[in-house]
């Protein structure tokens, strides 16, 4: 066997631990699309992954690190979504809208993600809480024009209660006909936006949102 240094060997080590790691996020991740997150056992997880117990228990203390990790895995691709067009808006609304779009695109082209993203949201608020402080920001600014200018919270709930309903629906196969701009208006009435001003948000997402 050829000698290897000491050094190529840790990093040896460190790239199979990583894959390890990674086996055991995409095991989670392919569980969570098909059953609800509280009903996945470690038993589940190490079949899924073809991996022995004591191989999990290296990488994670136990099931709510593993979900810690897969909910982290969402963020990133949450950031992925929304970095790309989210900072050059200046309106709250069309932010808004944009975000939502972004989300329904992500869901419709991919149902397991959208799965997942709904159970995990459902389950362990942390992993949608960078996702839900950005829309409360927006939701504040947007509010502050309003004669209810202290009910941003509710707004939030209904937003997020909205999406969290379509993304289920998405993953699911139930709106293989969802018209996207129908329910970006809906969103955006049920906040306080009349028709007319929700109509030209929309027609103003092109701009934005190159999936439009």
């Amino acid at each position: 066997m050829a000698n290897i240094n000491p050094i190529r060997r840790a990093e040896i080590g460190r790239e199979k631990r990583a894959r390890t790691r990674a086996q055991l996020i995409e095991a989670g991740h392919a569980l969570f699309a098909k059953q609800a997150v509280e009903s996945v056992t470690v038993d589940d997880l190490i079949k899924e992954a073809g991996v022995a117990k004591g191989t999990f228990y290296v990488h994670f203390d136990g099931l709510e690190a593993l979900i810690a990790a897969v909910a982290e895995d969402l963020v990133q691709s949450f950031d992925e979504l929304l970095q790309s067009g989210r900072t050059s808006i200046t309106e709250p609304a069309l932010r808004i809208a944009f975000g939502c779009s972004s989300f329904i695109d992500k869901a419709r082209e991919d149902p397991r993600w959208a799965a997942v993203a709904a159970r995990i949201a459902a389950t362990s608020p942390k992993g949608a809480e960078s996702v839900r402080r950005r829309l409360f920001e927006d939701l504040q600014q947007f509010s502050q024009g309003l004669p209810d200018d202290g009910s941003a919270e509710l707004r939030l709930e209904i937003v997020v209660g909205i999406m969290l309903q379509i993304l289920r629906a998405l993953s699911e196969g139930r709106l293989s006909s969802l018209d996207r701009n129908q329910v970006i208006a809906a969103i955006l009435r049920a906040i306080g936006i009349d028709a007319r001003h929700a109509e030209s948000v929309i027609a103003r997402l092109s701009a934005v949102s190159p999936v439009l």
